[in-house]
């Protein structure tokens, strides 16, 4: 019997998905989504829980007026359906799944009786839809309505007022029409000349008859006819979450930041930052289980255990990071790019120094030796790079030729005599780092995708995608063991304990697995991710295990094993 392990932390929510932040009426819960998930994050303490059912990305969110129930739509691929599932919020189960769109569900919305839920297809579908359902029942009565192809360019939201007599419209030109719904004629075009920037993303209409605004340029404002307040957020804003006679509400954004403000100084606080694109690598420091950096599209972070805000931001507009690593000394970061440069900063985001022209086809995995005094790259032409690095400057000291394709991993042994890579041609190389050379090649049925040393530095553990876990010789370069997992299918990570008792992979299945070293087990599995997962690390004191997703998500876990004494 497998043991299961939950998250006590994640930094990220979809920002992109409209209007997907929401607040529950209970006041106690946010609800957003992440890759296939909904998360239900507790607003006193931080608990997670999660809606899992979605087989792809959650596209729009909507939760009923009283709060038992929250409905949601994904995407899907071309040609298949969309499904819609409305949940059941005390249960926290499904209560009846629709698969009535194809391809993309754009929009969900109940009506205030609950009565009925209206959803609305992509562009491949088209088809407005008005569901009956009960709450003791899962019988569902539909009218579909096709209204052939479409294109919302103008009108990107609207609210009516409560007596019905108005109507709310925000514009892609940053305008706010506001409607005679009875006289069916334009009563107001605001606000004038001073339009709202990038248009208008959301617009919610409150019990006063003030309206609150938020623009594809960042401004969140509070309009009425007496009173304007606005402050400028980092980027657009895609969602305001709120409840009536509430002094506080929530706000979401493209980037996938959070923030807190209060009706009364209209301050905003930042409670949450994440990725908005999957994230490439996450390095740990050697001394300390407190931090952790991620890389992700043309960002850098630095992370700090128990605070969801990233703690230092460093970005490098136009190109991408693809890996990152911690100098031995823990007091800098180095990273490949993708415009073939090695980068490295400090730990207060400076520029220490720049390797220019490194790779030819960009720079795909680095890592450094423990003295500190050289860097090894590989690049996406397939060459192993050492580079010596001088006080003010840096040299290039061989280039070792193996691969044909990118380096996708790269691992330094302990004494760091050797390193060992794989790549997308098929090989793992282990690479003699004293005379300079190739010292085993292996090639074996599967497409290697990452590997590690075990910390004795005699034995080697490759993942890829055929779902086997490989232990290799280094010496001979002989298979000793292969450990098979059908349900995963591609790992993606692997990382290894200080101590060598234990390992940790992640891959397609959305799911990690801890596993004892010496039996070859599975020892523990965790609750599926809400995408594929793309690294995994465990920190040196065995304390803390992060992953990372597809989707932009990190997840922090408590790791199951704790340290050896000796």
């Amino acid at each position: 019997m497998l043991c299961s392990i939950y998250p006590h932390e994640m930094y990220c929510f979809s920002g992109q998905v409209p209007f997907g932040l929401k607040l529950h009426p209970d006041m106690k819960h946010l609800i957003y989504p992440l890759g296939s998930f909904i998360v239900l994050k507790r607003i006193e303490d931080g608990k997670l829980e999660f809606l899992d059912g979605h087989s792809n990305n959650v596209s729009c969110i909507s939760v009923s007026k009283s709060g038992s129930y929250i409905a949601s739509g994904q995407v899907n691929f071309m040609g298949f359906q969309a499904p819609v599932i409305i949940w059941n919020y005390a249960e926290r189960t499904i209560h009846v799944e629709l698969r009535i769109h194809n391809t993309k569900v754009e929009s969900v919305a109940f009506s205030p009786s609950e009565k009925y839920l209206v959803t609305l297809g992509g562009k491949d579908d088209c088809r407005p839809v008005k569901s009956e359902y009960h709450a003791g029942t899962r019988v569902i009565r539909q009218n579909v309505q096709w209204l052939g192809c479409f294109e919302i360019i103008t009108f990107f939201f609207t609210q009516i007022s409560d007596d019905n007599r108005y109507m709310y419209c925000a514009t892609s030109s940053g305008d706010i029409m506001t409607i005679d719904v009875k006289g069916k004629v334009l009563s107001i075009c605001a606000p004038g000349k001073a339009k709202f920037n990038h248009g208008i993303n959301v617009l919610k209409l409150l019990e006063s008859g003030d309206l609150l605004v938020g623009s594809g340029s960042g401004i969140l404002a509070l309009c009425s006819k007496t009173n304007f307040k606005e402050v400028q957020l980092e980027n657009a804003v895609t969602s305001i979450a709120f409840i009536e006679g509430e002094e506080q509400f929530y706000v979401g954004t493209e980037e996938t930041q959070m923030y807190r403000l209060r009706f009364k100084d209209f301050a905003a606080e930042l409670i949450s930052t994440g990725h908005r694109s999957s994230v490439k690598d996450v390095a740990l420091p050697h001394a300390t289980s407190k931090l952790f950096a991620t890389c992700s599209g043309e960002e850098v972070r630095v992370w700090m255990v128990g605070k969801p805000k990233d703690q230092l931001r460093i970005t490098v507009p136009n190109v991408s990071c693809n890996a990152i690593d911690f100098m031995h000394d823990d007091c800098s970061i180095i990273s490949a790019w993708s415009d073939g440069n090695i980068r490295r900063f400090g730990m207060k985001g400076q520029l220490m120094v720049v390797i220019n022209n490194a790779h030819r086809q960009g720079v795909t995995a680095i890592a450094a030796t423990k003295d500190g005094k050289r860097i090894i790259s590989g690049g996406g032409e397939g060459k192993m790079h050492v580079w010596e690095l001088l006080p003010h400057a840096y040299k290039i000291l061989r280039i070792m030729v193996g691969h044909r394709k990118p380096v996708s991993c790269l691992k330094m042994k302990s004494d760091d005599k050797e390193c060992v890579t794989v790549s997308s041609d098929g090989f793992c190389i282990i690479w003699d780092l004293v005379d300079f050379h190739p010292r085993q090649k292996i090639k074996t049925d599967t497409l290697f995708r990452t590997v590690c040393y075990h910390p004795d530095g005699y034995q080697i553990v490759t993942c890829g995608t055929d779902g086997k876990v490989i232990y290799w010789d280094v010496l001979g370069g002989t298979n000793i063991r292969e450990r098979e997992d059908t349900e995963t299918g591609v790992y993606n990570s692997i990382h290894i304990t200080k101590d060598g008792n234990h390992f940790v992979t992640g891959g397609e299945d959305k799911r990690m697995k801890v596993w004892d070293y010496m039996q070859g087990k599975i020892t523990h599995i965790s609750i599926p991710a809400g995408a594929n997962i793309t690294c995994t690390r465990i920190c040196t004191l065995n304390r803390i295990l992060v992953s990372a997703s597809e989707d932009g998500g990190i997840w922090l876990w408590k790791f199951p094993h704790l340290a050896s004494s000796s």
